[in-house]
């Protein structure tokens, strides 16, 4: 949920913050001017302890040559121990795109480690990887320091802040994210007990009945093609037509027949 009201701290931090990346984007700052303004971000909107909590030059050992992370958020230092979220820095002015995700992605499974957040000081974007055969990377949240509103921002900074993912909260938002998923979603949509509802609550809107059929094309026009190819793979129950029975009367008993008049010869 987002905040109502931003304290006059974290208010403070967020224009610090976008102010450290507009002046080094205006003179096109280099990737180490880009990750130093980072890693003070990390400290004073995020909380993170910036010798305790962040190794610089992460050593990733793949099956080839050692390779470095930018950066490594490590809430524990012990032998066995990995850390929370890999940090991959691009510098200010370039745009984040799909071979800088796989270099970090790479780092990640190569380290068994499940966050990734992919930076260029402007633009974030966390992902989660999978460790399934093969593994999947999947983008979690993403936001932008110079344009989204500060209380958005402070909601999204709290995602990968120190207080959140000390106390567990990414694993929480892993498992939120499977929850809301668009399949998931559009099985509660077009479940036979929502399909009621609704029809119930457009008659009560526009007094017109529609039916089960009719919703099901409406809510068809109302996604895009990737959404459809998810709605193609649910089977979905449409409400049972309830058929109106016609009234019989009943004789009453007290009922008599008519006289037959014979005919007079």
């Amino acid at each position: 949920m987002a905040r109502q009201k931003l304290d006059k701290e974290t208010r403070k931090a967020l224009q610090d913050a976008r102010k450290l990346m507009q002046e080094v984007a205006k003179i096109d700052g280099n990737e180490a001017q880009t990750r130093r303004r980072v890693e003070r971000i990390f400290e004073t909107l995020m909380g993170y302890h910036t010798f305790k909590h962040i190794t610089r030059e992460y050593a990733i050992h793949g099956v080839g040559n050692t390779e470095h992370c930018d950066f490594a958020i490590q809430l524990d230092h012990g032998e066995s121990s990995k850390p929370a979220m890999l940090v991959e820095l691009k510098r200010v002015n370039i745009d984040l795109a799909q071979t800088h995700l796989k270099q970090a992605a790479s780092y990640a499974i190569n380290l068994g480690c499940e966050w990734v957040l992919l930076t260029n000081g402007k633009e974030w974007k966390l992902y989660h990887i999978s460790f399934t055969q093969p593994p999947q990377t999947k983008l979690i949240d993403s936001w932008n320091l110079i344009d989204n509103d500060p209380i958005i921002l402070a909601e999204k900074f709290d995602l990968i802040g120190y207080k959140n993912v000390k106390r567990g909260g990414l694993a929480q938002l892993w498992e939120k994210s499977n929850v809301l998923t668009s399949q998931n979603i559009l099985k509660a949509i077009l479940s036979e007990e929502s399909i009621v509802l609704i029809r119930k609550r457009l008659k009560k809107m526009t007094y017109l009945t529609v039916s089960p059929e009719e919703l099901i094309g409406a809510v068809r026009h109302l996604l895009n093609e990737a959404a459809i190819a998810e709605m193609e793979k649910i089977k979905i129950s449409l409400p049972e037509k309830q058929q109106r029975k016609k009234k019989t009367i009943p004789k009453s008993s007290k009922e008599k027949e008519e006289p037959t008049i014979e005919p007079v010869e």
